[in-house]
């Protein structure tokens, strides 16, 4: 069965701002993790990271962190921007 596919509002704003390539390499890849979202390899270490998970577009330079809820069956997105100084897992923090 398919996770359910969600953003926090502050994570579309940042997904509204990305431009359409990207946009769209991710949706592929989000897609794909829709129906098996836990990647080990994938897997955010950091401890209050727990259940996150990074989709990377190393070409481009975006990460894209989502956090897996099995109860609710769903993925949020929840920071999704360039990886410079690893900013987009710095916003995921926070969120």
């Amino acid at each position: 069965m398919p996770y359910e596919l969600r953003f926090l509002p502050s994570a579309l704003k940042e997904w509204e701002k990305l431009g359409a390539t990207v946009r769209g390499q991710f949706k592929k890849k989000l897609a794909e993790r829709l129906d098996s979202p836990r990647v080990e390899a994938d897997k955010l270490r950091a401890a209050d990271l727990k259940d996150c998970y990074k989709i990377k577009l190393r070409a481009a330079g975006y990460r894209l962190v989502y956090r897996v809820d099995d109860q609710a069956v769903t993925v949020t997105v929840i920071a999704a921007g360039r990886r410079e100084r690893g900013l987009a897992y710095e916003t995921a923090r926070k969120r």
